[in-house]
């Protein structure tokens, strides 16, 4: 029988998400923020990695989420691409998510045989064949790594964002429209890694007296 497109050497263990150590999943951090980078990572999970527990970076809290990243780093083939607020706002979400994600793959060590990214659109140019998996972050244990490690390091880059421009509460919110973060942005004005295309930045960077 000639193997199903997507599940070549399709791992699955008991309470753990399948994967194919082929095949390297994509996901990002960031699409929705109002301030701070989009975050794109590529992951290829070797065959004997032991994928129990890991899931959607969303499901997991920040100790489990930097266990993962430890382990995940340390065995898989991996890369990570940073997109600044500067680009986000030149490009749009979209293609700056999906270009950030086909230069992910470009930038993995080696050249997967196959990837499946989380979501539904394809990126342009990729360096293999790539198929989508709408929320594959919860279904597929390398889309899983890949969530894990794009939210740790826009987290962490949040954090550091927090030391830079502090009042806005970045390391609470990591730049999500929140209250509190308006409230912040009412009183002190948007900062250099606020989004100035997405609102409510983008009503208010014609008013001079907030800068």
């Amino acid at each position: 029988m000639v193997p199903q497109k997507g599940i070549v050497n399709l791992i699955s263990r008991p309470d753990s998400l399948p994967f194919d150590s082929q095949i390297a999943g994509v996901d990002e951090a960031g699409r929705g923020p109002i301030a701070g980078p989009l975050v794109v990572a590529a992951a290829l999970l070797p065959a004997n990695f032991d994928a129990t527990g890991l899931n959607d970076s969303k499901k997991l809290n920040a100790v489990q989420r930097e266990t993962f990243f430890a382990r995940i780093t340390a065995t898989a083939q991996y890369s990570i691409v940073i997109v600044s607020p500067e680009e986000v706002d030149r490009r749009n979400i979209l293609r700056a998510t999906l270009n950030a994600m086909s230069q992910s793959l470009h930038e993995l060590p080696v050249v997967p045989a196959q990837a499946v990214i989380d979501g539904n659109q394809l990126p342009p140019n990729p360096p293999c064949p790539v198929e989508t998996l709408v929320k594959g972050d919860s279904k597929n244990a390398a889309i899983a790594a890949a969530s894990i490690l794009a939210k740790v390091t826009r987290d962490r880059l949040m954090i550091e964002a927090n030391q830079t421009y502090p009042g806005y509460g970045f390391d609470q919110h990591f730049g999500y429209h929140n209250p509190a973060h308006i409230a912040a942005i009412q009183k002190l004005g948007p900062c250099p890694i606020h989004r100035r295309t997405f609102e409510p930045i983008k009503s208010l960077v014609n008013q001079p007296n907030l800068f």
